[in-house]
């Protein structure tokens, strides 16, 4: 998993729908505006959003995104994952914890950073999208 502006501007976006959440969509030109971040990259985060099911797109004079679901059931993880992909965080640990090492082996380095992998991805998980608002 890796951190990117991806993250922190997809993070911040789906902070302002939470904020919104009971009320009207809102625009990729008002986020753009009260988030300080170009509308043109919105829209690639909202594409791979929207593919992870996690906002919807309501068309109309006063269309825009929702969150597809309560904030509650959003975890900081699935928007992570759906904007960077779920890639592991090391090379040599894949998101199941199988060790590919160079060395072939089960060193104790492999099983530190699986370690590392796991409280990281837990700690995500459990970070609900509502908590932040």
């Amino acid at each position: 998993m890796k951190f990117s502006t991806k993250s922190t501007y997809g993070l911040r976006a789906m902070i302002n729908l939470a904020r919104n959440f009971k009320g009207k969509s809102v625009s990729l030109a008002n986020i753009a505006k009260d988030e300080d971040i170009s509308q043109g990259y919105l829209e690639k985060l909202f594409s791979s959003l929207k593919k992870a099911k996690l906002v919807k797109s309501v068309k109309g004079a006063s269309g825009g995104y929702k969150l597809s679901n309560d904030p509650k059931n959003i975890n900081v993880l699935d928007i992570i994952n759906a904007l960077e992909g779920e890639n592991p965080p090391f090379y040599c640990v894949d998101n199941d914890n199988k060790v590919y090492c160079s060395a072939s082996c089960e060193c104790a380095v492999s099983s530190v950073l699986s370690k590392v992998q796991n409280a990281v991805n837990s700690t995500l998980k459990n970070i609900k999208l509502s908590d932040l608002i």
